[in-house]
């Protein structure tokens, strides 16, 4: 076991079925030892480095209904909410104030958040503060829409990946054309 832990410190890499044999057979002191090992390697890239990032959900309503998720528009137990433009700008001045230079958007495909609207927040918080990142995350948009964010000041915008596998992104997404 210690071979593939010290395999994957090294290489970073492990093939499929050697990661089924470390999964499955670790003892309490391999996983020990599989902590050191990470522990070692985060050091190494990041030093004693502590990164905080204000996540800010601005939104749980959503236009899609992914099977898997718990905002997902048929679910009528989510108690939906929205933040204002006005709570969004004080959540993010309340985090400065407390340190934090990265604040992430995250909340459903809600289209109340268009781009004229998120490009005034970011905008405004950008002028305010030249030292912040902004990362987005907001579902699927189009090409121009990400073009207009990353204009605006937007520095990372956070796209999930499900799948490549048309016939299983429908059974995820029925009313989502691809």
């Amino acid at each position: 076991m210690r071979y593939l832990i010290d395999k994957l410190s090294i290489e970073n890499d492990l093939s499929q079925e050697e990661l089924e044999v470390l999964l499955t057979n670790l003892t309490e002191e391999d996983r020990d030892y599989l902590i050191d090992k990470a522990y070692e390697v985060r050091k190494q890239y990041y030093g004693n480095t502590v990164f905080f990032r204000g996540l800010i959900e601005i939104s749980n309503i959503c236009k899609c209904d992914c099977f898997y998720c718990g905002i997902r528009a048929s679910n009528k137990k989510a108690n939906r909410y929205r933040l204002s433009k006005e709570e969004i700008l004080e959540c993010c001045y309340r985090g400065y104030s407390l340190g934090y230079r990265t604040f992430v958007f995250q909340g459903g495909e809600d289209s109340y958040f268009s781009d004229e609207l998120l490009e005034s927040i970011i905008k405004t918080l950008k002028g305010k503060y030249s030292d912040i990142a902004i990362t987005l995350s907001l579902g699927e948009r189009g090409e121009e829409s990400f073009k207009r964010l990353y204009e605006a000041g937007a520095d990372r915008y956070l796209l999930r990946h499900e799948t490549v596998n048309e016939k299983l992104y429908k059974e995820l997404h029925p009313n989502m054309s691809l």
